[in-house]
């Protein structure tokens, strides 16, 4: 999506130009991954390997520029094409139809690193705690906890869990509440989820990717303790803890006029966040669908590229994008309404 231009002139002296960076005009229609295709594209989950992306720094030798001092500029990864396939829903998402499944009581903890968890009916809470666990082609209902105290998600991976994967699941509970998320998740890839029936659909700390995924019908509180006992502030996806390196590519996320954002992101005081990924997703409800807050911290909020996003009419404030005064997105550009296919207006922006 990103192309790099140089100029050329006959000057004595060589000196290096700045790379610009070229925004990309409407996207054509998004469409999802063959099922054959379960690896993301786009957000490698590996630490090392997000970081080397998102520090990438280009230039470019050319024969003259306008301003001896002009320094170059960091340069976006190179975006993937658009996916194929259709709209993530409930035909292409979840437990896929005609599994069949064996039901397990109880909560359950997957501590053996590398182990494949396939066909489970699980009537509790799933945690995993080591390295490239796959859990796939199965539910995760849950079981009554109080709140608080009882488990804030149906599925929990620690930041030991390196490498985890989530496919083809589908997560619900059997029973609400107000301190109940759906995926609480580090270091980890979740495809083609289908998520209902939580507070937040993913907690997404650093290094996670969401694809071909289906949130979507969250539970709406009017009294929650962790907002004082205000009203839930339902999220498709929220990262507040400064987190960094999150791809959200692909996806159906939904929250209702009652709901708060599609892609939540709060600014740790301390941590910045930065090389979030936001790339050819439906969005739709809440009050802005896309709310990028640097919460009062040190350091202006960028490394943020929202590209190709197809925006329903349901939220509250018409506002596809909202960003505080300290915040910059690198790349902002195919973004769009879905019912007329018109660019979006530009952000609005306050505190």
């Amino acid at each position: 999506m990103l192309r790099r231009r140089t100029r050329t002139a006959a000057v004595s002296v060589l000196v290096v130009a700045a790379v610009a960076l070229a925004g990309c005009g409407s996207t054509p229609p998004v469409r999802a991954l063959p099922e054959a295709q379960s690896s993301p594209v786009a957000g490698p989950s590996d630490p090392a390997a997000a970081s080397a992306e998102a520090s990438a720094v280009a230039a470019s030798p050319s024969a003259a520029a306008p301003s001896p001092t002009k320094k170059p500029t960091t340069k976006p990864p190179a975006l993937p094409p658009p996916p194929t396939g259709g709209k993530p829903g409930p035909g292409n998402t979840g437990v896929p139809a005609g599994t069949s499944l064996r039901v397990v009581n109880g909560d359950q903890v997957f501590s053996t690193a590398g182990q494949v968890i396939s066909g489970l009916d699980i009537r509790g809470h799933v945690k995993i705690t080591a390295a490239n666990v796959t859990l796939k082609n199965s539910v995760v209902r849950g079981s009554a906890t109080p709140c608080p105290g009882g488990p804030g998600a149906l599925i929990s991976i620690s930041s030991s869990a390196t490498g985890a994967r989530v496919e083809s699941t589908t997560v619900k509970p059997t029973t609400s509440n107000a301190c109940l998320d759906g995926v609480s998740a580090r270091n980890a890839t979740l495809l083609r989820m289908d998520i209902s029936g939580t507070v937040d659909g993913v907690k997404a700390f650093d290094n996670v990717t969401v694809q071909d995924s289906y949130i979507h019908d969250l539970s709406w509180f009017a009294s929650s303790p962790s907002q004082g006992g205000k009203a839930t502030h339902n999220d498709a996806v929220q990262s507040y803890e400064g987190n960094r390196n999150v791809w959200l590519r692909h996806n159906t996320m939904l929250v209702g006029s009652k709901g708060n954002a599609g892609y939540q992101v709060t600014q740790d005081l301390h941590k910045v966040s930065t090389n979030l990924h936001i790339e050819y997703n439906w969005i739709d409800g809440g009050g802005c669908m896309l709310n990028f807050s640097h919460n009062g911290g040190p350091t202006p909020m960028t490394g943020i590229y929202v590209v190709g996003n197809r925006f329903g009419r349901g939220s509250k404030y018409q506002c596809p994008i909202l960003i505080s005064t300290q915040t910059v997105l690198s790349q902002n550009s195919g973004n769009v309404w879905d019912d007329t296919g018109a660019p979006i207006p530009k952000p609005q922006q306050h505190d």
